[in-house]
């Protein structure tokens, strides 16, 4: 499984904007993409500005026709103009049991 997770900074008085055009890109890529497996928004536990965005893909294929896609493209066409980011925290395939035995 292929994972990222990336943060955002957001203008207060955008803030709701932002999360509106987060949720509906994690709903509709959740919905339309199949190899979309989990795409949730966490915000900062001490600055309410500041948002996670952490996602899981099948691979990175995946991952990478997510970025092509339509809902990618609206959700960065409706923050571009406000948000600062994404800063990349993680960009990465999980380690499965498997993996970790035979290495």
């Amino acid at each position: 499984m292929y994972h990222i997770a990336v943060s955002f900074d957001v203008p207060a008085e955008r803030r709701e904007q932002f999360v509106a055009a987060a949720l509906a890109d994690g709903r509709d890529s959740l919905a339309d993409e199949p190899g979309t497996r989990r795409f949730e928004l966490i915000e900062d536990a001490q600055d309410p500005n500041r948002f996670y965005l952490n996602e899981a893909y099948t691979d990175e294929a995946a991952f990478d026709a997510h970025c092509a896609g339509e809902h990618f493209a609206r959700f960065f066409a409706v923050i571009e103009e406000f948000a600062r980011g994404p800063v990349w925290l993680i960009r990465g395939t999980r380690v499965e049991q498997a993996a970790a035995v035979s290495a």
